[in-house]
């Protein structure tokens, strides 16, 4: 970490809001053209190296049900709807309020001014170096070119040929993979099971992930997961003097305000104000030449209404993923057919009979361990170091929602300890909500949030159509579901809590206009010449697909910009 007794440096070429995957993809563009960095953010360093995934921790790797607690304690609720009823089983004498006077409490982000049937209840920001990607589940599939970049005749602002071109150098810095899971015998169960259910699955694929093998990975199903630090490269290292450039991060610093000079079209920052959340007695000035603002889609929002910004689309055209989840059992069938499953009718491929003679060799030991009456012998063919199924429906113009069938940690599907994880399966089905100017989140003037700035309120709901899709997506989903198993008891099929997906979009949205925009098509806000954005929040068509790659690329062609002005000038 930084020697705590170096001065805070105050000027840099560029300051960078924010330590996520999209600030940091900032950072190493600009550092490698030779840009002095500096990055705040108002979390805390919770690794080594700036913002791994601590998923990556070898506790969490063994067991990945245990990685639930670590994601909830890191996740701050961004609005939470006072509850207006009276505890009547108070002590008559305990505290309690008028509510004939009083809307609420309003402290720990109890928002008096949220109506409880317009909230996303499930939003949530993380505060840490490396933002959400220290707990992400590292899906990166490309935005659908007809359904997530184009909507209602408009086009993505960043063109086609273009976007591929982001895409590709997006996937190289997170360290995109679909092999790192293909050859396990669980992985391929699944994807047989689906191929052979008939045309509705026949394109079941391996989930893009942001992953890598580890050195030792031939003796362990472990793997290395993509964050913040992968981006980053050597700069993840504090240690590390880049041969261009140089790059500063200083942890709990945070940005509450940018003062802003000139008027009209031709605006300016002039400094940020920062307050070190270590002593907060006073505030730092940071200058730069250039800002970049990549603090996720509500702080970011949030950070320009508090420095005065009033663009009419600020906040606006908010999307949010509808989203529907199970959990299934894999019938006892496929398991006592498995490796005849593996191999198929032909004998299978290369990895598909490996496999397959893994479990044979692996049911032949346990069965002999029982037969010699060791009551320990293991009940399930599966083999320890088989690694997760990792599969994915992926969006096409039939079926716009996204759908992915593995197993992962979230706040919600932890798997009870008795029953084996080897033998049950994720489905996650991401919907899509469409922008609309009604659908926002607002920003106090009179109450304050954790981080003492004006505390967010949503205004949120899907129209008709976006009803009766998600209604055909959670179809779609338990047909998927019967073709493996049963539902494991409480995790039966649910529509999550709005807001659960943490994939808000457009709240700081890209366009043509600033009229029903915050950015242009190379992320710079409009009006403000030294002011660029990142993140979810630009995304303008609502998504089914996981939106970091796409944030990431888009990072990439506002990097590139800086470095040498947009085309033309």
């Amino acid at each position: 970490m930084n020697d705590t007794a170096a001065p805070t440096p105050h000027e840099a070429d560029v300051l960078i809001i924010g330590s996520g995957p999209v600030g940091c993809t900032f950072a190493r563009r600009l550092v490698d053209a030779g840009r002095d960095v500096l990055m705040i953010d108002a979390g805390a360093q919770l690794s080594r190296r700036y913002g791994e995934h601590l998923k990556n921790s070898y506790l969490f790797q063994k067991n990945i049900d245990l990685f639930v607690s670590v994601i909830k304690g890191n996740l701050l609720p961004l609005s939470t709807a006072t509850n207006k009823e009276p505890v009547l089983t108070l002590d008559p004498s305990a505290f309690s309020y008028d509510p004939d006077k009083y809307a609420g409490f309003s402290l720990r982000n109890q928002n008096p001014e949220q109506r409880k049937h317009l909230n996303l209840p499930a939003a949530a920001a993380t505060y840490a170096v490396g933002g959400m990607a220290t707990h992400w589940t590292c899906a990166v599939p490309r935005f659908h070119p007809e359904v997530e970049r184009r909507y209602g005749g408009q086009n993505y602002p960043i063109d086609d040929k273009e976007m591929d071109r982001l895409y590709d150098e997006a996937e190289s810095l997170l360290a995109r993979s679909t092999r790192v899971f293909a050859s396990s015998a669980r992985h391929l169960l699944v994807k047989r099971i689906l191929q052979r259910a008939g045309e509705e699955f026949a394109d079941v694929t391996e989930l893009p992930l942001a992953v890598s093998d580890r050195a030792d990975s031939a003796r362990t199903s472990a793997v290395t997961w993509s964050a913040a630090d992968t981006v980053l490269g050597d700069l993840a290292d504090p240690a590390h003097a880049p041969s261009q450039g140089s790059f500063t991060l200083l942890p709990e610093h945070q940005c509450v305000r940018l003062e802003i000079t000139g008027s009209g079209k031709h605006q300016k920052v002039r400094h940020a104000v920062v307050r070190d959340l270590r002593d907060v007695r006073e505030e730092i000035r940071l200058r730069a030449e250039t800002y970049v603002v990549a603090c996720g889609a509500v702080p970011t929002p949030q950070l320009l209404f508090n420095s005065g910004v009033t663009l009419p689309a600020l906040g606006r055209y908010l999307t949010e993923q509808p989203m529907s989840f199970c959990q299934v059992v894999l019938q006892r069938e496929h398991m006592d057919h498995l490796e005849e499953i593996l191999r198929g009718p032909a004998g299978g491929d290369g990895p598909a009979r490996a496999a397959a003679d893994r479990v044979a060799r692996y049911r032949a030991t346990e069965l002999k361990r029982l037969h010699s009456g060791d009551k320990c012998a293991d009940p399930v063919p599966f083999p320890p170091t088989e690694r997760d199924p990792n599969l994915a429906l992926l969006v096409t113009q039939r079926r716009p929602w996204h759908c992915q069938i593995h197993r992962d940690a979230f706040t919600y599907g932890a798997v009870p300890p008795n029953v084996d994880p080897r033998l049950i399966v994720d489905l996650r089905w991401f919907g899509i909500s469409r922008p609309h100017p009604e659908n926002k989140v607002t920003f106090s003037r009179r109450l304050r949030d954790t981080f003492d700035m004006p505390q967010p309120t949503f205004h949120f709901c899907l129209d008709e159509a976006e009803r009766k899709n998600t209604d055909r997506m959670n179809e779609h989903m338990l047909r998927t579901a019967v073709t493996l198993g049963g539902f494991m008891p409480g995790s039966e099929p649910v529509f999550l809590t709005p807001g659960l997906p943490l994939h808000i979009a457009g709240t700081t949205r890209m366009g043509t206009s600033a009229l029903d925009s915050v950015v242009d098509e190379y992320s710079k806000v409009w009006h403000i010449d030294n002011l660029y954005l990142g993140g979810n929040g630009l995304h303008p068509f609502g998504n089914a697909s996981n939106p970091t790659l796409t944030s990431v690329a888009m990072a990439l062609h506002a990097a590139d910009t800086i470095v040498k002005g947009p085309p033309g000038h």
